[in-house]
């Protein structure tokens, strides 16, 4: 065997050893992004899924409702997995699999007009999660960490009755990021720190008079 051909069949064994486990995870990322239990039964959030992530979650908790809080991105085109491009509108993939599809976009008010006023979305939020027929829901945004966070937060206080501390101390444990779970940011403040329970106002209302 000459040298030439054993330095080539290492470098081939060595990216095989390298790529093989790089696509897996992949694979195995997408397919199920950052899914987790929030309330067993109930309540769960991910990252954006591939359509065969999406259908296993829906078919393994028996989703009813889908809500994406992707404010730059309605209606996302969802790949089919990591190897296959083919996308389809994540609303029609909702509609195959018989779940309801929700476009809802965090957004944040001026300094000035908090903690008397809030963001729209609050409202629109409590809306959707009072209605007993959303249940079980997911929750998701791109990467299933901050926007997917900072709701999950709100149903913590809201119908779990947690406190804003330990709904901060949740979104640091599923890595929100401590330098950015903090009053300087207006979604922690605006989401959290400033939340009210219990207060219902029509959706219209909220976040008028920017």
């Amino acid at each position: 065997m000459s040298t030439l051909w054993r330095w080539t069949f290492g470098l081939g064994v060595a990216a095989l050893l390298t790529v093989v486990p790089f696509v897996y995870f992949r694979c195995v990322y997408t397919h199920g992004k950052r899914l987790r239990e929030v309330t067993p039964g109930r309540v769960y959030r991910s990252g954006q899924m591939t359509v065969e992530g999406f259908t296993d979650a829906v078919a393994r908790y028996h989703l009813r409702t889908i809500i994406n809080l992707q404010d730059e991105v309605p209606d996302p085109e969802i790949r089919q997995s990591f190897l296959n491009g083919h996308t389809v509108p994540e609303s029609e993939l909702c509609r195959r699999l018989g779940v309801r599809y929700v476009h809802l976009a965090p957004d944040l008010i001026s300094r000035r007009r908090c903690p008397a006023d809030r963001p729209a979305a609050i409202g629109q939020f409590l809306a959707v999660m009072d209605d007993p027929a959303t249940y079980p829901v997911l929750l998701h945004c791109r990467a299933g960490l901050h926007r997917t966070g900072v709701l999950t937060a709100v149903y913590r206080m809201e119908y779990d009755g947690w406190t804003p501390e330990e709904a901060v101390r949740e979104l640091k444990a599923n890595g929100f990021g401590c330098f950015a779970c903090t009053a300087a940011n207006d979604y922690i403040t605006q989401y959290i720190l400033t939340y009210r329970c219990g207060v219902r106002v029509r959706p219209e209302a909220e976040g008028a008079g920017e």
